[in-house]
């Protein structure tokens, strides 16, 4: 799914993209506030949903391959953790959304999760 029907699924706001990342196809999704969670089980070009803005999102997302992360229940990240996206070209954005109803939005238009990509 491209990123830019993703934005729309889920009403998102850009918070800082890197360059040409809104046409990118996005494989599957990932909600998880659990950094281990994400190293243990996400793929490349996953998007990942977490209400956790702390640097270590950042590092954690260089680490899994991960080039877009979006911020749950309207949570935004300090200018700290934007400058780190920005210098590590990570995408991030923002939702009002909770993170249970932005993973059924985005299955509901068919991106899948892990245990659907194991099959």
């Amino acid at each position: 799914m491209k990123l830019g029907k993703i934005i729309q699924i889920l009403d998102a706001e850009i918070l800082c993209s890197a360059k040409n990342r809104l046409d990118s196809n996005i494989t599957m999704v990932c909600g998880a506030d659990l950094m281990s969670d994400v190293l243990a089980f996400i793929k490349p070009d996953t998007l990942l949903l977490t209400g956790l803005t702390t640097p270590q999102v950042i590092y954690t997302a260089e680490n899994a391959g991960v080039k877009v992360v979006c911020f749950v229940r309207g949570k935004k990240p300090s200018k700290e953790t934007v400058d780190l996206a920005k210098e590590k070209k990570i995408t991030l954005l923002t939702t009002k959304t909770l993170m249970f109803e932005s993973c059924g939005k985005l299955y509901n238009n068919g991106l899948i999760g892990y245990s659907d990509y194991e099959k």
